[in-house]
């Protein structure tokens, strides 16, 4: 009884097996069909996506000014340093650090006492010789007159010609002594030699200073230099551009952000290539009237070489680059669009480029949006800034209509 029932038992478990592999041999077959609904749901016949809105540039003419760009650092024109040419105490410093001074301002005051002694010493001894001269002269003039002639011997005669000469020599000796005695009192007062920005000073009043000492040093600030390399394929250009007449040149800031200052012209160009770096430099002269340049400051340099007349300009984003080349995407007049390879020149600006070959100007290329397209694709072309219009009530059940329609031809039958 107990072996039966284990047959019995097996019998059912094999006759359960069975059906479950039944039912699952089944339900496969009956998945492709699913999946063949829901793919016929999905890929199936689509409603036409209409044409892709895209932002669309015209193609223009205008003059383009080519520029040479580097990075300069502005250099005053003249730096002196400021020195007296005496020595002595300091009595007074004349200027405010930072201040602009100009030529012949005095700036400090050495104590004159001293150099007023010696131009009085050379002053006095001037005027005792003047009256020993004067004595010289009247004697030999009345020994070399008629009447007394014939009472004076010659050997006299010649003696006092001989010390008028020497009186003369030694008022003529007083004179040059008074002269530098009176330099040497000039130079107690320093003077600007230029117009200038003081810097800060390197010695207080009331130290005693000796020839050379540094007191200050004067920066001319207006006119300014900035000074900058640019590379060696770029000299013909340079130089052109200045045997054609003044080179204009802007300084911007280090960001190139705004132009700090747009007066500037080209001043010089040097004479030497450095092997080094393949650079070379040049020179560039600012009025700088209202102080926005300073010694020392790096600027980005904006060299204008010539003027490209009537260039091609677009934007730069409407450019793309693909195996092939730079290529644009031109709207056609039946609102498709093709590729068209061009080749792009100097930049205009941030925002656009100029393009030498391949376009004619006037074409309708293609800004943003292209990256959705191809060749032949339908287009909606819009202006910038302009966003397409919203969906109509009929086109939108129109839409649902075909969704839906799709739905119902793609499920299982």
């Amino acid at each position: 009884m107990s072996r039966l029932w284990k047959i019995v038992l097996l019998v059912v478990a094999v006759l359960v097996v069975v059906f479950v592999g039944l039912r699952m041999a089944g339900g496969g077959k009956d998945k492709p069909s699913g999946e063949a609904a829901a793919s016929g749901e999905r890929g199936g016949p689509q409603a036409d996506a209409g044409p892709v809105p895209v932002t669309v540039i015209e193609a223009q003419r205008q003059d383009v000014p080519v520029y040479a760009s580097a990075l300069g650092t502005v250099s005053a024109m003249n730096t002196v340093t400021v020195s007296p040419q005496i020595g002595g105490q300091l009595m007074s410093l004349n200027f405010r650090e930072g201040q602009e001074v100009k030529k012949g301002d005095v700036l400090a005051v050495i104590d004159p006492r001293s150099a007023q002694a010696s131009y009085d010493e050379a002053s006095a001894a001037k005027r005792q010789n003047q009256a020993q001269l004067a004595t010289a002269r009247s004697n030999y003039q009345r020994s070399s007159a008629p009447e007394y002639a014939q009472y004076v011997a010659k050997t006299d005669l010649d003696t006092q010609r001989n010390q008028v000469a020497q009186f003369e020599s030694a008022v003529a000796a007083n004179e040059a002594s008074m002269r530098a005695a009176q330099v040497q009192l000039q130079y107690t007062k320093v003077t600007a030699p230029i117009t200038g920005v003081a810097g800060i000073r390197a010695v207080d009043a009331g130290n005693v200073v000796s020839a050379g000492t540094a007191l200050v040093t004067l920066t001319q600030v207006h006119p300014i230099h900035v000074v900058f390399n640019l590379p060696e394929r770029q000299l013909g250009d340079v130089r052109a551009a200045q045997q054609a007449g003044a080179v204009q040149i802007a300084a911007l800031d280090r960001t190139d952000a705004h132009v700090i200052s747009g007066d500037g012209t080209l001043d010089v160009v040097d004479n030497l290539i450095s092997s080094d770096s393949g650079t070379f430099r040049a020179r560039a002269l600012f009025d700088n009237q209202a102080n926005v340049l300073w010694p020392g400051q790096f600027v980005n340099v904006r060299l204008q070489l010539r003027t490209i007349g009537g260039g091609i300009v677009i934007p730069t984003q409407a450019v793309m680059r693909g195996p092939d080349g730079e290529y644009v995407y031109v709207v056609q007049a039946d609102n498709t669009v093709k590729m068209q390879t061009v080749r792009s020149g100097v930049e205009v600006g941030d925002s656009h480029v100029q393009v030498t070959e391949g376009l004619k100007g006037g074409e309708r290329v293609v800004s943003e949006g292209q990256f959705r397209l191809k060749p032949g694709a339908k287009v909606n072309a819009l202006k910038p800034g302009q966003t397409p219009a919203a969906p109509t009530e009929a086109e939108l059940k129109a839409a649902q209509q075909q969704n839906g329609g799709g739905r119902r031809g793609g499920g299982p039958r």
